[in-house]
This record gives structure tokens, C-alpha cells and sequence, in this order.
């Protein structure tokens, strides 16, 4: 089903910093309940509602999915090669919609069951997730859950409003509806939000530009002098808080990033316990505020010193006088015994 396609469709954006070989081969998964991209990108959303297909179709440049009102009609998961302008890959995969577990369980069909799967293992193996949502339904239940999943899973997630042509311009603005979105999934409040209308082809760059750069981000290094000249700032701002009823304080020694995909960092503190959940979230802020990281989740992982164990105390050396002593004792012992 891969096929390799000729991308002639917004060049402009393909140029400057955001063209770098950094963001090759990137692919993305579509899913159909709301949708996700990435490696995979996976894009999950329910079946026909977000128009996934449509925003597909409009990145490729022609009708590479089924395009239909009837709810699922994409059954197994499509990939999509496509071909920069200046050489870099992505990977697209439309994947099939999913629903809740409990209609999927009463759908007399089977193969829903199965496109599910498919649609969740391509979502395992997306880096960035396309939320498709559409805009006049508006955030649901099922989108909430499938961002839980982008978050728990490590992804980095664009959420797209599409469908926004048909909005009303006097309730809604583009930034009035991105911060609509992100306090309902608050899971991933620091994805990025893209207004879109795919059958027009509006704005259908922004999309692209959103999602190199989250999976830029995705992958993205931190220098450590860096990291600890904004975790310097951070504690003189906030020093950490003293333990109730006790004299011990939160002290910060330094900190410095172990991996990517997502972005980790690891803290090493005098005790991990003397740090409560509202100041890791404070240390999350000050770093997205300081260093960036649009569209990535991050991993903050903190580390005490090891507890050292007591030692045994050594015996006593064994001297001369003393073993002298202890043998002349003996032999007065053992002497007094034969006069009696």
C-alpha cells in the first residue's frame, strides 16, 4: 500500500529552520477516532466526524483515501510515502476509527474489532499524534481518552480543529478555540492547536509546520549547562519547600537530560520525597517556559542520594601487652586450679 508520491503542495513552508534533516523520516499515523501522527502519526478519531481522510488526501496532494459520510469506511491502515522538495520523507498511515470499547463489543461486525487493533499498534509506534477534531462537535469523551493515551504513551500530539470554515466567526477565534481545547484535554495542554478546513485546503500548511516541529521537539537535546542555568533560576524564584515538622529542606544539586522521544530529564535532589507534585509541575513549567518544547510531552525523573548503611564497627586490635596480659591470666587460672 506504500506508494511514493511527488509532494507539490505548499512549498514555502518547506524552507529556513524547519526544513532541517533533523525531522527525516518522520511518519504519521491517521487514525480515525481522532486522529495522531507521527512516526506513525497516529490520528484517531470517531469514524467520519473529524474528516482525517479529507486532511490526508489534501497533504498528499490527491486522493490517496476514501473520502465518504457513511462511518467506517476506512477499514485497514493506509500508508501514504511523501516527498519533500528538498528530500525529506514522511510517512502517513490513515488508519481505521475508534470507537468505544463497548459499541466495538456490541458492532455485530468483527473486523471493527480488528481494525481497532491496528489502528492502536499504529498509534504504539507513531511519534507524533494528529488529534483530529471536529468543529462543531467539539472536544469528546472519546477524544479526551485518546489523548490520555498520546500522553501516557510518550507522543507528541498537533490537535486539529477541522471543519473550521464552518464556524461561526462571531463566537469562536482561532485563539479563544485553542485554549477551548487545551483545558478540556488537559492531558496534553502543551500540544499544539491548528484550525483547518482539509476539503478547502486551508491552512493545511499550518498542519505540516505543526508537526515537524513537534516531532523536532520530540527529539530535541538539551545541553546541560543549559538545563542547570534555567533550574538555577527556577529554585531562587521558588526555593524548594522544608518538610513539616522537620528542619529538612529540598535541595537541588543538578539535573541533566537522559533520552528523547520523549524529552527526559532526571534531577538529582538529596531526597526525591522532600518534593511534592505541585513543585515537580512548577520545574515542568519553568522549563517549557525557558527552553520550549511545543507539542512534546516531557519526563521528569528525580533522584535521591543512596542511603548509606551503617558500618560495623571493627575489633579491637590485638596489641602485645594485651596478649601478654591475657596469657599471664591464663597461666595464674590454670595455676590456681593444681594447688586446689
Amino acid at each position: 500500500m506504500d506508494r511514493e508520491l511527488v509532494h507539490k503542495c505548499y512549498p514555502k513552508i518547506w524552507t529556513g529552520k524547519r526544513g532541517s534533516p533533523r525531522v527525516c523520516c518522520l511518519q504519521w499515523t491517521w487514525c480515525g477516532l481522532s486522529s495522531s501522527c507521527s512516526r506513525s502519526r497516529p490520528r484517531p478519531s470517531p469514524p467520519n466526524l473529524p474528516g482525517k481522510s479529507s486532511l490526508l488526501n489534501a497533504i498528499a496532494g490527491e486522493e490517496r483515501s476514501i473520502v465518504c459520510d457513511l462511518s467506517g469506511t476506512t477499514r485497514d491502515a493506509v500508508d501514504t510515502r511523501v516527498t519533500l522538495p528538498n528530500g525529506q520523507r514522511l510517512m502517513l498511515i490513515d488508519t481505521a476509527g475508534i470507537r468505544k470499547r463497548s459499541r466495538v463489543a456490541d458492532s455485530p461486525d468483527g473486523a471493527e474489532q480488528l481494525s481497532v487493533d491496528r489502528a492502536m499498534r499504529a498509534v504504539r509506534r507513531a511519534d507524533v499524534a494528529v488529534l483530529v477534531i471536529d468543529a462543531l462537535e467539539g472536544v469528546t469523551q472519546q477524544d479526551f481518552r485518546l489523548s490520555e493515551l498520546f500522553a501516557s504513551e510518550g507522543k507528541a500530539v498537533v490537535v486539529v480543529v477541522n471543519k473550521w470554515d464552518r464556524v461561526d466567526p462571531r463566537i469562536w477565534n482561532v485563539d479563544k478555540m485553542a485554549e477551548n481545547v487545551r483545558t478540556q484535554l488537559r492531558h496534553v495542554s502543551w500540544a499544539s492547536v491548528v484550525c483547518t478546513s482539509a476539503i478547502h485546503g486551508r491552512h493545511v500548511e499550518d498542519v505540516l509546520e505543526a508537526v515537524i516541529e513537534a516531532g523536532a521537539q520530540h527529539r530535541r537535546r538539551v545541553p546541560t549547562a543549559t538545563l542547570n542555568m534555567v533550574l538555577r533560576e527556577a529554585t531562587q524564584w521558588k526555593a524548594p519547600p522544608t518538610q513539616r515538622g522537620s528542619l529538612r529542606k529540598g535541595r537541588i544539586y543538578y539535573a541533566t537530560q537522559a533520552g528523547t522521544r520523549p524529552p527526559s530529564f532526571v534531577f538529582f535532589v538529596n531526597d526525591e520525597k522532600l518534593f511534592p507534585d505541585d513543585y515537580r509541575r512548577y520545574m515542568e513549567r519553568q522549563l517549557r517556559d525557558n527552553i520550549g518544547f511545543p507539542g512534546s510531552p516531557l519526563r521528569l525523573f528525580w533522584r535521591g542520594k543512596p542511603k548509606r548503611e551503617p558500618r560495623a564497627k571493627p575489633p579491637a586490635p590485638v596489641t602485645a601487652a594485651s596478649s601478654r596480659g591475657a596469657a599471664a591470666g591464663g597461666r595464674r587460672r590454670s595455676g590456681g586450679g593444681s594447688r586446689s
